[in-house]
């Protein structure tokens, strides 16, 4: 079998329905990942199985069946990874050295199922793409994680690499500018703010170190350079706010309800943490979000869509793997 190098798209994970049970399955598993809840204990295990789990489940399985690929019984996000993985191996299909799989941190299909994909598939190399543009411990971390818990039960371990957090990739930053003028372009009235909306994390993780928020940031000020933009005319907010904890802000739906008050009747919002549409963007913004904002004097309210499959996204996609496998293909 001829030596081949092996590239593995991760994303966070979905459920595989949104029944209770699927949606309990699901939660459990990513809950009880100390990397996303850093609780421990036996009041934490009380309270993750005997209040979160037996509320939460029925809450969330009612936002996933808002926006569930019908056709495919299956949640857009694991829809549009499988579908950046197979256009991203279409682009390197003239290198047939290298072989392009996909899996989730959380459900299936996992990541230790895919690094045995590509070792059966005679892969003696594997560069890992956790598809994270800011780098947070609860989502790129965890992936790795779940990456080295696999490989510690290998007999012959792959050589492997990881592709870094790519928050101010020129390539990002083009394709979202890009993605963003499009969509403003397209609207029939002119937006008076665009929002970044990024999922928020507990502050307590950003005063651990988690260098999160500064990606954030950064992606935000690059892209205001990118597009000629000041810090009035293309905002950052953080959304997915939960629990008593403090958060970093502002809070996007507070900062919606704030701008539609202050008599900004139409905005445009982008989401630039997420390569993939998925329930945070498309029920959480496109839904709840847009509801706020009209229900607090807002007129026209559009979002962004995820750079997705797009052409956009999978050239940039191949242009940081180019990039990681220097040395390799």
């Amino acid at each position: 079998m001829s030596e081949k190098t092996g590239i593995l798209l991760i994303n966070l994970g979905t459920p595989e329905a949104t029944d209770f049970k699927s949606m309990r399955r699901y939660l459990k598993e990513f809950l009880s990942d100390k990397r996303v809840i850093e609780a421990t204990g036996p009041v934490w295990w009380l309270v993750l199985n005997g209040i979160i789990l037996m509320r939460r489940p029925k809450k969330s399985g009612h936002a996933y069946d808002k926006i569930w690929n019908r056709e495919r019984d299956e949640s857009p996000l694991k829809t549009i990874t499988r579908a950046q993985a197979e256009k991203v191996a279409a682009h390197l299909a003239d290198k047939p050295s290298l072989v392009v799989d996909w899996a989730m941190r959380y459900g299936k299909p996992s990541i230790a199922a895919g690094i045995a994909r590509l070792s059966e598939r005679g892969c003696q190399r594997i560069l890992f793409f956790p598809l994270y543009p800011q780098y947070s411990a609860a989502t790129t971390a965890t992936a790795m994680d779940k990456v080295f818990d696999a490989l510690k039960e290998m007999r012959r371990q792959p050589a492997v690499r990881s592709v870094p957090p790519y928050y101010k990739a020129p390539a990002h930053i083009s394709a979202l500018a890009q993605s963003i003028e499009a969509c403003r372009q397209g609207l029939p009235w002119t937006p008076d703010v665009i929002l970044a909306s990024f999922h928020g994390l507990p502050v307590s993780f950003i005063e651990k170190g988690d260098p999160y928020q500064q990606h954030c940031e950064t992606t935000t000020a690059l892209l205001r350079q990118a597009m000629g933009l000041s810090e009035q005319q293309l905002m950052l907010s953080y959304q997915s706010r939960t629990g008593r904890a403090e958060w970093i802000g502002p809070d996007t739906e507070e900062t919606l309800a704030d701008l539609a008050g202050k008599g900004n009747r139409n905005v445009l919002v982008v989401t630039p943490g997420f390569a993939s549409d998925c329930v945070e963007t498309l029920e959480e913004i496109q839904i709840r979000a847009a509801q706020v904002f009209l229900e607090n004097g807002g007129q026209e309210f559009a979002t962004v869509p995820c750079l997705n499959d797009s052409p956009g996204s999978i050239e940039m996609l191949v242009e940081i793997i180019d990039q990681q496998l220097a040395g390799w293909a």
